[in-house]
């Protein structure tokens, strides 16, 4: 893995408005049950994307909680939600995104077939209605950044507009996500380590 970018922040190191992003992450939602990867490293900083959270506390704290609400609060199932993020992971070549969320796609029952596929922005292996809406869509918006009026109706018609829309905020949180994790060189950890 490349060095980071970015300076790593312990939770000793920080001021207020950082320590209460920190501890939001490190203590809330996301460190309960299984993880992908743990969320505090050994020398006391955040992981993945979230060190960088802390680096612009008030942008962090919105980000963190858009997460949050994207992860646990949605419509979609876990298995739709993985599959948007896997394959937008694939799409922006993140491969920290897709170190934790392979993971987290096994948690919630992608078998290796499944993600092998989404690796290449392959969805013709999901057979299941929704999950291949969600796929297409995911794909189109990643590729086009639009819905030509076909997949519009198709995508109204199989997930709705409330469905359509929350899937739009996750691949737009995600490709943030992957942008900010190339540009602070933020890979994924290396399995020999």
């Amino acid at each position: 893995m490349t060095e980071s970018r970015l300076a790593r922040l312990p939770r000793h190191a920080l001021d207020d408005d950082q320590a209460a992003v920190y501890d939001r992450i490190a203590g809330g939602q996301r460190s309960v049950g299984p993880q992908a990867f743990p969320l505090v490293g050994e020398d006391g900083a955040l992981e993945g994307p979230f060190n960088a959270y802390l680096h612009q506390p008030a942008l962090g704290a919105a980000l963190e909680a858009l997460g949050v609400v994207i992860r646990y609060g949605t419509s979609l199932t876990k298995r739709e939600r993985e599959i948007a993020i896997l394959l937008t992971a694939a799409v922006h070549e993140s491969a920290f995104e897709q170190y934790a969320h392979e993971a987290v796609g096994k948690q919630v029952g992608l078998t290796d077939d499944e993600i092998q596929s989404l690796r290449i922005v392959e969805v013709d292996v999901f057979s299941n209605v929704r999950e291949r809406a969600v796929a297409d869509v995911v794909v189109a918006l990643l590729r086009r950044s639009d819905l030509n009026d076909g997949e519009y109706a198709r995508a109204i018609e199989i997930l709705g507009e409330s469905l359509l829309f929350e899937l739009i905020v996750l691949v737009g949180h995600y490709v943030t996500a992957a942008m900010q994790l190339r540009v602070f060189r933020v890979g994924a950890p290396d399995p020999s380590v």
